[in-house]
């Protein structure tokens, strides 16, 4: 019976077929996150000589994220009297679903992509900088004058640091010829951009930690400023969308940057023997090791400080290395 109604239903198998893998991604990013901030405590407590979680989970605390989940859904959800109702509740998921949309044009292996589109970087700017406004509508919506700042402070930080971040990828697409991100990684084969664009690396390292919202740039959060900033009134499950969100652009971010700047699944020479998921794996967790490390070591910036830097150094920079790279380009075509 099954079998004849989707055979008679070709479009409910798709969105089926669609629908378990739209799972199977959540579930994915879900194990990432839950091992990913217990990574970063460890990390962090390696680095300022303490342990760590150690007792949830024995002793390397594997199980402490599942424990504080567990909390936060117990929690009770608090709203404020004063605050826009609807607009409050649909904040968390406005800043939460742009961060799952993007992870699905990310190609993890040359045979393992949810979605793979012509323009995919295209798509992965156009869609993540949907989640500002899920931070704005939540600051502004609490009716909190600190969560307001924490929203204005998103928004400003999103305009000055995006620039820079689309800036330092031109140069990957004039090399590469393409928006798609399989033809990214296959212009690789005889180079990592890396090696060829190490100024747009970092300019694209350091806007991706301010599109973060991460430590040196968590300006819109600031707990010494603004007693948490845009999510101060939100609590319990709530809360946790945000900061899964926050998560969730890590995971993808990492992959973007190891499909522009590191060859993707691309294997060193002489090691192609190592399966393609296992590099990409390596290349990643190097990725993200190198964010945690970021925010252990540096100190948060003053607003002002943030906004000259973007303005004043990143945008003259990447405006640079673009115009090198087309110089660059057209000596080599020339040659």
């Amino acid at each position: 019976m099954v079998e004849d109604l989707l055979a008679s239903s070709p479009g409910l198998l798709n969105f089926g077929i669609f629908f378990l893998l739209a799972t199977v991604l959540l579930l994915v990013i879900l194990g990432f996150v839950t091992y990913a901030i217990l990574a970063e405590r460890k990390v962090m407590g390696f680095m300022q000589l303490r342990q760590g979680p150690n007792q949830v989970g024995g002793r390397w605390g594997l199980l402490q994220t599942v424990a504080d989940v567990l909390k936060l859904l117990i929690k009770e959800d608090t709203i404020p009297k004063a605050a826009d109702k609807p607009l409050f509740i649909l904040a968390p998921v406005i800043a939460f679903a742009p961060a799952f949309m993007v992870v699905a044009v990310i190609p993890f292996t040359d045979k393992l992509q949810f979605a793979d589109i012509g323009v995919g970087l295209l798509y992965y700017i156009a869609i993540s900088g949907l989640s500002t406004v899920g931070i704005v509508a939540g600051g502004w919506a609490s009716n909190n004058k600190y969560a307001l700042l924490g929203g204005m402070r998103a928004a400003a930080q999103m305009i000055s640091y995006e620039i820079p971040l689309v800036m330092s990828v031109l140069g990957v697409i004039l090399l590469a010829g393409s928006l798609n991100l399989n033809d990214i990684v296959d212009a690789q084969s005889n180079g990592w951009f890396i090696l060829k664009q190490p100024i747009g690396f970092i300019i694209f390292l350091i806007a991706s930690i301010a599109e973060l919202n991460r430590t040196p740039f968590d300006l819109p959060e600031a707990e010494s400023e603004l007693v948490a900033g845009f999510h101060v009134e939100y609590s319990g499950f709530r809360w946790a969308f945000f900061m899964l969100s926050e998560y969730v652009y890590l995971f993808a971010m990492a992959s973007l940057t190891t499909v522009l700047f590191l060859g993707g699944w691309g294997p060193l020479p002489f090691m192609d023997f190592i399966p393609g998921a296992v590099w990409f794996s390596l290349k990643f967790s190097l990725i993200v090791f190198l964010l945690i490390w970021v925010r252990v070591t540096l100190p948060r910036m003053r607003a002002d400080q943030l906004m000259e830097f973007g303005w004043k150094v990143l945008l003259p920079v990447a405006l640079a290395n673009i115009f090198l790279t087309a110089l660059l380009k057209e000596l080599v075509d020339f040659m």
